[in-house]
């Protein structure tokens, strides 16, 4: 690097103001990041500050996303993947892990790291205890590590788990009855032992969606916050939604083995807006509305009335690239679209005021066209299938799934929102736009109605940014730490 380069670097750093002044309790949300098109990590930076948000919650310790949050004073929760636990049960492993992804970046005016969150939902039924044995060792040795460094006081673990880690019995399904699994209570003894010595909370992901979905029985209005016909009654108290009654449950579950004061965090909550019938724009506001709402006026639950709930919503944009196993939903979770809009207007100020919240700025869009059916054909044919097929193997069609917002399109709409997924996806190569001889380039926005065809965003990727986020520590002039990329 060249002396004036530095030399400049110290000057303007001299002249910042680096302080990381502390986030109070607020509310986070999640920045996921499996997209086809990514907006730049220093546009999510802008667009997290001019909404007010103080938390934020990653699923891998990605260089880029963590320097771009570098400077902001927004709370950090980092999260191992699940494939990288069996890895931290090797002590040096894991205080490698902590000093390349935590302490690498703890210092003035770096990011503000406050929970590592080992695993992502390590216990889920569905992994058939996959994880289940090399979970609770790499909580402690991450732990370790970190008190190694220096910052253990700083920086705690934790582990966000799916609620099923915890039910209430059969013949007896209210709140006040809960525990943990059987299969796993043992081991949530220990866990929720070492979270309670070494003051780390109890993360949790909740969703009322997903009791919907997962149930045709399930009453629609107790998913949601404005009361029901038929609450659940516990002893003298009436749970009229299902947050309430699964937050507590796990209040009960942990009482239960003696720590009943212990803090919970929410560490997913949402409502999906596309690719299922329930999963729309309408709802979604309805969700977020009384979430929010509760959130504000402090109102706690039954169980923890009066609480100051630490929730992070799930989650901050649309992924078009993420698995659709659990359902097409699942790359709808945003409260923001792909390219940054606002779907509806929030209450993220938690203020009890709900209003439009800032787009992303600076957005860089790629050229106005579209790909679509050639008009010309006049039957849905074999070949015709084929194509729809391949373009949606490789694109984001959820919309045109059952219950989506495109899904009541004839076949030449749902060929052409599939053409034109794939051709966008594709960075509108020509030869994207082909498909037999079956695809048309056209400048005319063809979306209808509520559907919408895709216009793609330019996209950013760590292969094409020169710059890469690898920050470095040059000196210290006065106290104030200098960086660089």
């Amino acid at each position: 690097m060249p002396f004036c380069w530095l030399l400049a670097c110290l000057l303007v750093a001299a002249a910042a103001d680096f302080s990381v002044s502390p986030a109070d309790a607020a509310l986070g949300i999640n920045w996921g990041t499996i997209a086809s098109h990514r907006l730049p990590p220093n546009t999510i930076r802008q667009l997290l500050l001019d909404n007010g948000i103080k938390k934020v919650k990653i699923f891998d310790a990605d260089g880029h996303s963590l320097g771009a949050l570098a400077g902001t004073g927004i709370e950090v929760m980092i999260a191992i993947p699940n494939e990288m636990l069996a890895a931290m049960n090797d002590y040096e492993n894991a205080k490698n892990w902590v000093k390349q992804n935590v302490t690498y970046y703890n210092f003035q005016g770096g990011v503000n790291i406050k929970l590592i969150g080992v695993g992502n939902e390590p216990f889920l039924r569905s992994y058939n205890g996959s994880f289940t044995n090399v979970t609770f060792p790499a909580l402690k040795n991450i732990q370790a590590a970190l008190d190694d460094a220096g910052i253990g006081d700083a920086v705690k673990v934790t582990i966000p788990l799916n609620a099923d880690v915890y039910d209430s019995p059969v013949d007896n399904p209210v709140p006040s009855a809960g525990k943990f699994r059987p299969d796993v209570a043992d081991l949530m003894s220990q866990i929720v032992s070492f979270f309670s010595k070494n003051g780390s909370p109890f993360t949790v992901n909740i969703y009322p969606f997903l009791s919907l979905y997962g149930n045709p029985n399930f009453p629609i209005d107790y998913a949601f916050f404005d009361g029901t016909a038929t609450p659940v009654l516990d002893g003298g108290i009436a749970y009229t939604n299902v947050f309430d009654a699964n937050f507590d449950t796990l209040v009960a579950a942990l009482d239960r083995i003696g720590f009943g004061d212990l803090p919970i965090v929410v560490g997913e909550i949402g409502w999906p807006t596309d690719g299922e019938a329930n999963a729309n724009v309408t709802l979604a506001e309805k969700f977020y509305s009384g979430l929010l709402k509760r959130l504000a006026a402090k109102q706690g639950t039954p169980r923890r009335p009066n609480a100051d709930i630490d929730v992070y919503l799930f989650s901050l944009l649309d992924e078009d690239a993420k698995s659709i196993a659990p359902g097409n939903f699942e790359r709808h979770w945003g409260l923001f679209t792909y390219d940054g809009r606002p779907k509806f207007p929030l209450d993220l100020a938690c203020d009890g005021h709900s209003r439009w919240p800032a787009s992303a700025k600076d957005v860089l869009y790629l050229p106005a066209k579209w790909c679509t059916l050639n008009p010309s054909q006049s039957n849905a044919s074999s070949k015709l299938s084929d194509n729809v097929d391949f373009a949606c193997s490789s694109a984001d069609c959820t919309a045109i799934g059952d219950g989506g917002s495109c899904s009541a399109m004839d076949w030449r709409g749902k060929a052409s929102y599939a053409f034109n997924a794939y051709f966008q996806t594709q960075y509108q190569q020509l030869e994207s736009c082909n498909f037999q001889g079956l695809g048309e380039l056209t400048e005319q926005n063809i979306s209808q109605a509520i559907c919408n065809f895709t216009l793609q965003i330019v996209g950013w990727s760590s292969a094409a940014n020169s710059l890469r986020h690898n920050w470095r520590m040059l000196a210290a002039v006065g106290g104030i730490l200098v960086l660089m990329y």
